[in-house]
């Protein structure tokens, strides 16, 4: 278990550090004189952030690790599957691993934003001084989730596994992008990928509008399910919800608060759900 936990440390530090190196110089290109102050206002949610990216992969991952590996190979992967992937150029096999796990995490995504899961999901939307490190600032509950439920058609169709950890840390990096604190729409790019504008939208503070750009890497799930919303308009727009931000204690007991549980009045219930 001590092993298990190391090593767990250890790529949470290796995924962290160049991530790090990166994000701080372009918060540095883009605050200059402001850069101080951005981090003040900052600071408390990144140590949130920090604390709840260091529990899931240091204390939740060992945990699961075993039944979640299991759990992956009950899936069933057809051999002659395998072999048509083989067949084909690697970074088709990339495209199509990218495209196959943006749709289902977009559904996964949209069902996050019911009331039923909602409780779990808010966390990740607390952020009211949103920064690269909100990509992480996940209830465990719901990385359980993304854990169990983004990868499975990928492997039910035989993606070789170099090909869907090649997506997964392109969807990862670009998760970090998205989530930073520039105001980018990223022009022509921006109508086909996800930019930090769109996304910010997303993170918007209006809950009505915050039920829009629910992709993490491209546009064409948005656009195709009618969910995707110009961000034009919403440039560094406020972030936050209603439920306010919580340190780590609180975040991890946030989906266990009354207010999810109990019963409430049907006039009280549409203007207390999320987007």
């Amino acid at each position: 278990m001590i092993d298990a936990v190391l090593e767990a440390l250890r790529t949470t530090v290796v995924e962290l550090v160049p991530a790090a190196l990166i994000f701080i110089a372009l918060a540095a290109v883009m605050k200059r004189d402001r850069l101080f102050a951005c981090f003040m206002a900052a600071r408390r949610e990144v140590g949130t952030n920090l604390g709840l990216m260091l529990f899931n992969g240091v204390v939740m991952m060992p945990l699961i690790a075993v039944p979640l590996t299991a759990y992956r190979r009950l899936i069933p992967r057809e051999p002659a599957l395998i072999e048509f992937w083989a067949a084909l150029p690697a970074v088709l096999t990339i495209i199509v691993a990218i495209l196959l796990i943006d749709l289902v995490a977009y559904w996964r995504h949209r069902f996050e934003h019911s009331p039923a899961l909602w409780r779990v999901h808010a966390t990740h939307h607390a952020d009211e001084a949103m920064n690269w490190l909100t990509l992480h600032r996940k209830h465990p509950l719901g990385e359980l989730l993304s854990l169990l439920v983004d990868l499975v058609p990928v492997l039910l169709l035989g993606l070789p596994i170099w090909a869907i950890l090649t997506a997964s840390l392109l969807r990862a990096w670009w998760g970090y992008f998205i989530h930073a604190d520039v105001p980018w729409t990223l022009g022509p790019v921006g109508k086909v990928m996800m930019s930090p504008a769109a996304h910010r939208l997303h993170h918007i503070r209006d809950e009505a509008l915050m039920g829009a750009n629910f992709g993490n890497t491209i546009t064409l799930w948005d656009k195709l399910f009618g969910t995707y919303t110009d961000p034009a308009p919403y440039v560094n727009c406020e972030t936050g919800i209603a439920e306010g931000t919580r340190d780590l204690g609180g975040e991890l007991l946030r989906p266990f608060e009354a207010r999810y549980w109990k019963a409430k009045p049907a006039t009280d219930v549409a203007s207390d759900q999320p987007a």
